[in-house]
């Protein structure tokens, strides 16, 4: 048994280690998955919202200081404000971690919608939702929506460089890495 034989069996391949990195997340998505599929499209919108609200919300206070911090820095002595910053990168450096966690924590969620989205896009010419500001001016740019009254109709079809491309691709477990 050669050295490279004999590490393999040790530690096992790249891809045993990876496939065993990422399980534990795979398990997590596919305990989430069956609540994300039972949403309407509205709802699948609310909850990436939600997301969204959790993560601002788990660093809001850091964020706070370092607004607080900076403000009024231009009026003061050099020293104070060579202080402040150093103060605010670590505040930053603060937030920066606390993100890490709360994506963490969140990616089961997120992967999980996104995979549905993908689905029922794939499986729907045409997806419906109440529209937003957001969908209104979206419809004003590009073609792969519309507005009908207070509805947003996403196509799952678009044209790119003159070719039609229509979305047929849900995304595999595996593709988390």
């Amino acid at each position: 048994m050669g050295f490279n034989e004999f590490m393999t069996k040790l530690f096992g391949n790249k891809s045993q280690r990876d496939l065993k990195e990422i399980t534990p997340y795979v398990d997590k998505i596919k305990a989430v998955y069956p609540s994300i599929q039972k949403l309407s499209n509205d709802e699948l919108r609310a909850k990436t919202d939600e997301i969204k609200q959790r993560i601002q919300d788990y660093v809001a206070d850091e964020r706070k200081q370092v607004e607080d911090l900076r403000k009024g820095i231009d009026d003061k002595e050099l020293e104070e404000r060579e202080a402040i910053w150093a103060e605010v990168d670590k505040i930053e450096k603060a937030i920066t971690d606390k993100m890490e966690v709360v994506l963490e924590e969140s990616l089961p969620e997120v992967f999980s919608i996104m995979k549905e989205t993908a689905r029922r896009f794939t499986e729907n010419e045409e997806v419906v939702v109440t529209a937003t500001d957001f969908d209104r001016d979206l419809a004003t740019k590009h073609d792969f929506v519309r507005i009908e009254g207070d509805k947003a109709i996403f196509l799952n079809h678009w044209k790119d460089g003159g070719n039609e491309i229509t979305w047929d691709m849900v995304h595999y477990d595996v593709q988390l890495f």
